[in-house]
């Protein structure tokens, strides 16, 4: 896997991936940068995120539950001293659909946290993570 960052003026980079995707990142305008673009850490969250968005949806729909909508909301708080990593992050998951079971979001759930989200397992050395949801059916 690779990623590319280039500055393209003040603090504001693009980020490229190994696949060709980008993004823009930028820092606060206090720190020189413009506000452009998520910053680095916010990346840090998202890719949280998205990675156990991926687990939980996969592992709901290999057990045939019919998923209509997807939302991860996180919280996060840093160190208040550097390096300011990640203390505490607390996702919130919101699932939509008919008939959703419990028992399987949970599992879901658990199994995206526990084993398969790589983001988490190393986000977990330095934060407490936790998790918890609601169903919309």
């Amino acid at each position: 896997m690779k990623a590319r960052i280039k500055l393209i003026k003040g603090m504001t980079f693009s980020g490229e991936s190994g696949t060709g995707h980008q993004v823009i990142m930028d820092s606060a305008v206090d720190v020189g940068g413009q506000d452009s673009g998520p910053r680095p850490m916010e990346m840090v969250l998202l890719g949280l995120g998205g990675c156990s968005a991926i687990d939980v949806l996969m592992i709901l729909r290999k057990a045939r539950q019919q998923v209509d909508d997807c939302v991860i909301d996180i919280e996060a708080e840093r160190a208040n001293e550097d390096p300011k990593v990640f203390t505490k992050i607390h996702l919130h998951y919101v699932l939509k659909g008919e008939n959703l079971s419990e028992k399987h979001i949970q599992r879901a759930i658990s199994l995206s946290a526990e084993k398969y989200c790589s983001v988490s397992k190393m986000l977990e050395k330095t934060a407490v993570i936790t998790h918890d949801h609601e169903i919309i059916g």
